[in-house]
């Protein structure tokens, strides 16, 4: 009887530690099936040739153990036998993530848009009136006599000392030494030696200025019996003559004047550019020849056009020109003669255009435009940009001329006839009077 050796234990087994199962005995040989075939008897069926498969013998089927770690499945309490254990819908096993119901999220209802909401258009800002246009322009002058004063006596006696201070701050917001000592005076004036407060000296400074200002606060008068009546614009450059000369023709025209423009300044192309774009916003004719043309020709021309077409008001510009410059000045004096050829009354009225910024210089732009033009008025400009504008009390105090209009800025609302009270306590930092 031929030795048997013990079956190798397969590959799972030897990794798993088990010992396999002996192998089932392997199944005899039958012979090829005979089929029967009709009519005869049954003939052998050949062998089907051999494969390397039939080498390979059965794997032997494995019961897994279970690990000695694992323990046993407990058995299910009396109280629970034979119930059905089968999972409920939406729990999880005992252990094992949440143990109530899954929250599944609900479809929102289809709201309908909201109508839409047309936002009302917001109101327009109310525009600032003049009183208030006049003290934002003039803040810079009265907030540095307002510092000065209100340094000077607050918790202070009025002596000789803080007076002399006072003096020397009214005459740098160029008030003028004249009317500084008239102010310092009326301060004084029964309150040497005495406490007063800011607020009053503020008042005495208005009054005192009102005083000054109010004898040269004059309208400008337009005589209709004078057709046209001639007004000729002078003064250095850059003080602002071409847009005071569009801001009066339109005021003009607002009260019922015809208006004529003419183009006097020969020597700057855009001064003549931009007194024809006046012109078209107000809705006057405007005279005027190439750059370089004779500016007293001109102004003899639209003397005669002015007259042709029935015009109330004839607005001349003329070059800028440095009061200082003798050669300027006699073209301006030569301007002034060919009109009185025409008209001996005209220039009826001579408007001398001041830059406030200038200071102290304005006296002497007075002086000499007055020996050229005989300059009958004054309009002041550009008040919004400096901390000057006491020089027109100077003026007013040293010249006298009537002062016929202001501006504190660039619209055409932002120039308005003068006010001596106005004027007096926005320069003071008083409110408006009642």
């Amino acid at each position: 009887m031929a030795d048997t050796k013990p079956d190798k234990p397969g590959f799972l087994s030897r990794l798993f530690g088990r010992k396999a199962e002996a192998p089932a005995p392997a199944a005899p040989e039958t012979p090829p099936s005979e089929a029967p075939q009709a009519g005869g008897t049954p003939e052998a069926m050949p062998s089907p040739p051999a494969t390397a498969a039939d080498d390979l013998v059965p794997a032997p089927s494995t019961v897994t153990q279970a690990s000695p770690d694992t323990p046993a499945a407990e058995k299910a309490p009396p109280e629970l036998a034979g119930a059905d254990l089968q999972p409920v819908e939406g729990r999880e096993p005992e252990g094992g993530g949440p143990t109530e119901p899954i929250p599944r999220p609900t479809p929102e209802p289809m709201l309908e848009a909201p109508p839409e909401v047309i936002p009302e258009p917001a109101a327009p800002a109310e525009k600032p009136n003049w009183w208030q246009r006049l003290t934002n322009g003039m803040r810079r002058t009265s907030s540095s006599l307002s510092e000065s004063v209100t340094g000077l006596f607050t918790k202070r006696k009025l002596d000789a000392a803080t007076l002399e201070e006072l003096e020397d701050a009214l005459v740098q917001a160029d008030l003028g030494v004249e009317t500084a000592l008239r102010i310092t005076e009326a301060i004084s004036a029964g309150r040497y030696n005495k406490e007063i407060s800011p607020q009053e000296v503020k008042t005495i400074l208005a009054g005192e200025v009102e005083k000054t200002l109010q004898p040269v606060a004059q309208a400008l008068a337009i005589d209709r019996s004078k057709k046209p009546f001639v007004i000729l614009m002078v003064g250095v450059n850059g003080a602002g003559k071409t847009t005071t000369i569009g801001k009066l023709s339109q005021k003009f025209r607002a009260q019922g004047l015809k208006v004529m423009l003419a183009a006097g300044d020969t020597f700057r192309a855009a001064a003549i550019e931009q007194l024809k774009v006046w012109g078209e916003r107000v809705g006057a004719p405007v005279i005027a020849r190439a750059q370089g043309s004779d500016a007293a020709g001109l102004a003899y021309d639209a003397l005669e056009a002015a007259r042709a077409e029935g015009s109330d008001v004839l607005l001349i510009d003329t070059a800028g020109r440095l009061q200082n410059k003798a050669g300027l000045m006699a073209e301006l004096e030569k301007i002034v003669r060919v009109i009185r050829k025409f008209d001996e009354s005209a220039p009826h009225a001579t408007l001398l255009v001041l830059d406030a910024t200038v200071g102290q210089n304005a006296v002497s732009q007075v002086e000499l435009f007055r020996k050229a033009a005989d300059v009958t008025g004054l309009v002041m400009t550009k008040l919004d940009g400096t901390a000057r504008g006491g020089i027109l009390v100077a003026l007013a105090a040293k010249f006298g001329l009537p002062v016929h209009f202001i501006g504190v800025g660039e619209g055409v609302e932002d120039l308005e006839p003068f006010a001596a009270k106005d004027f007096a306590r926005a320069i003071a930092g008083l409110d408006e009077a009642a």
